[in-house]
């Protein structure tokens, strides 16, 4: 046989060959889409959900929302007073606790050193600089009758007054969902795999402790529980409110799960998981609760990773 008679034979093989390596491909990726969906963790994020909106923050806003909302908490400051704190962070830093800014400015809410608000340090301490924020903004008689943007105006004197109006909306649904208002509001996904839920060194329950008492001051008196030590109970009292209370020490907990370690978190029949971060808040069968001892319904149970 002629070389010339071979050569379409071998075209028609080699086009073979081609079409099967494409398919071969195609059917790899559609197996990975299909059954790798559940071996790969979601990404990390938190997400708060009151009635139909909705608001997508980072693990590092929520956790640094959560925390301005504690320490209006701590001064006995209403919803509104958190309203016009987080519509102006969310203006001056998105949130993000930033070490630079025009000038001097510096940390969520951009104060300047320059200015009085207080050192360097000082000012990226979150607790430290929503504390100055709140001192300023109650001094401003009438603040909570007042447009959000002439309330944050007053403490911030910013050279665009108008900009805190853009934020009121999500500012005032991240602080109904932070004050404990909407329960299992906020939920937040951690982005570690199941086998590591909170990925890094075991968690320390004297450190959440100690973040609890700093942010929410007196109102909270946490107690470590079970031998070793591997979760914290909050009472959240039986005066009106306590349900509200109760919901933002859980939220809080769970925004600040990641530099925590917080591992579950328990309150009003509920159960939060890091390992399971992508459900979100689940009801708890009574066989779970008694078995993690997180029947009382007053308490919320913070359990770190080990």
């Amino acid at each position: 046989m002629s070389t010339s008679e071979t050569r379409p034979g071998r075209r028609t093989r080699r086009r073979v060959l081609s079409t099967l390596a494409v398919l071969l491909v195609l059917a790899a990726a559609a197996y990975v889409v299909l059954h790798g969906r559940g071996k790969h963790p979601a990404a990390a994020g938190c997400t708060v959900l009151v009635d139909d909106s909705t608001l997508v923050l980072s693990q590092a806003q929520a956790a640094n929302a959560a925390t301005i909302a504690a320490v209006a908490a701590a001064r006995r400051l209403p919803e509104r007073a958190v309203a016009v704190a987080l519509a102006t962070a969310m203006q001056e830093s998105r949130l993000d606790n930033l070490d630079h800014g025009d000038r001097d400015s510096l940390g969520l809410f951009q104060q300047r050193p320059s200015q009085g608000w207080g050192t360097a340090a000082q000012i990226l301490d979150p607790v430290y600089s929503s504390t100055a924020f709140y001192k300023s903004l109650v001094k401003i008689h009438g603040y909570q009758d007042l447009p959000l943007t002439v309330a944050a105006q007053k403490v911030q004197r910013s050279g665009y007054p108008e900009a805190y109006a853009q934020h009121e909306e999500d500012a005032t649904l991240l602080a109904a969902a932070l004050v404990g208002g909407k329960g299992g509001a906020l939920s937040c996904t951690t982005g570690a795999d199941r086998e590591d839920s909170a990925g890094g060194a075991p968690g320390s329950t004297a450190a959440v402790t100690a973040k609890l008492t700093r942010e929410f001051g007196a109102q909270v008196r946490p107690a470590a529980a079970g031998t070793p030590a591997v979760s914290v109970t909050v009472p959240t009292g039986a005066a009106a409110g306590a349900v509200a209370r109760g919901w933002q020490l859980a939220q809080w907990s769970v925004a600040h799960a990641p530099d925590l370690r917080v591992a579950e978190v328990w309150f009003d029949g509920m159960r939060w998981r890091a390992a399971h971060s992508e459900e979100g808040w689940r009801k708890a069968s009574v066989e779970d609760a008694e078995k993690a001892g997180s029947t009382d319904s007053r308490l919320v149970r913070i359990t770190v990773a080990q």
